[in-house]
């Protein structure tokens, strides 16, 4: 167990870490959810129409644009989700950890190999899956959302199919073949490189000029940063499987639009006159990973699976090297 002092630090750097990380994730949410077609579209009725919606071209935009639209609130969507995960893993490691692993910053995964990694990093994906999904969508959402009313914002955020039978959650068409298609390239493809070019890197603490090869080094930081290329379209998609809801209907199947039985009561939208960004409908769902790719590519351009690429390969640098 943690002593008083170390408590209060702990809570402390938690909060600050959440109000930093909150408004810019919230925004990379929003960047990588944005819907923004190409061109022209067809109406239901086969007629062209010019795509209407908001342009927005970079991570710092859509942060200014959440700022001007919905303000402070807007920012600080999806901040009660986050707190209580982050409270809840924080607790566990009060709880199950000495002070001194917390005071030194001694606690990581365990060490089990590559198979043991990939079983523990699976299995923490799957514990959070349903968490990542609420999160995802309530930081989306046009809606306004209460914090202290989790029951009405479930009511927002997960039609009433998921509310019946939460477990579809981990059904939604893709979304866990490009999670674990992350992990599994990251701990498969990257950890295993860099334990086969620099195993000096797994051993604590920093090495030493003379016990690693500038070469190597080189040479795994250009395989890192290549790795961008892989895992920025896996994160977006993820994105935009995560906000697809799951409905079920009889004259649809199990991921379309329902149209009667899911409608909700009328909301308050976060935006006074618009909305921060488009969302694609639900009447012609993503059925899957691949699928995914395909119609964002066809519908944006293959841009669009490359937003904010830079915060992807900064995580790659600092997850590669940790």
């Amino acid at each position: 167990m943690v002593g008083f002092v170390d408590m209060l630090l702990l809570v402390g750097s938690l909060a600050v870490s959440l109000a930093v990380l909150v408004p810019l994730s919230g925004a990379l949410l929003r960047f990588r959810a944005h819907y923004n077609p190409k061109g022209l579209q067809l109406d239901p009725d086969g007629d062209v129409q010019p795509h209407t919606g908001p342009v927005i071209t970079s991570f710092f935009v859509m942060l200014m644009r959440v700022y001007r639209i919905e303000g402070w609130p807007g920012l600080y969507k999806g901040l009660m989700p986050t707190l209580l995960s982050t409270s809840v893993i924080t607790l566990f490691l009060m709880i199950f950890l000495s002070d001194s692993n917390l005071r030194h910053g001694k606690y990581s995964t365990p060490s089990t190999g590559v198979l043991g990694m990939l079983v523990y990093s699976l299995f923490a994906m799957l514990i959070s899956l349903p968490q990542t999904i609420i999160t995802t969508r309530a930081v989306t959402t046009p809606h306004k959302l209460p914090y202290f009313d989790p029951l009405y914002s479930l009511r927002i955020l997960l039609t009433p199919t998921e509310r019946r039978r939460p477990w579809l959650l981990y059904l939604t068409p893709g979304l866990l073949a490009a999670q674990v298609s992350h992990i599994a390239y990251i701990v498969l493809g990257l950890r295993t490189f860099r334990q086969l070019l620099l195993p000096e890197l797994a051993k604590p603490g920093l090495p030493s000029k003379e016990e690693i090869s500038m070469i190597k080094l080189a040479i795994f930081f250009i395989v890192a940063v290549a790795s961008t290329i892989i895992l920025t379209p896996l994160e977006v998609i993820s994105v935009r499987l995560a906000i697809q809801r799951n409905h079920a209907a009889p004259e649809f199947n199990s991921i379309s639009q329902e149209e009667d039985g899911d409608a909700e009561e009328v909301t308050e939208y976060s935006g006074a006159e618009e909305d921060v960004i488009g969302l694609r409908t639900e009447r012609e769902p993503y059925t899957g990973l691949v699928d995914c790719a395909k119609r964002i590519i066809d519908e944006e351009g293959w841009r669009a699976l490359y937003r904010a690429w830079w915060l992807t390969m900064l995580g790659c640098l600092t997850g590669a090297f940790a």
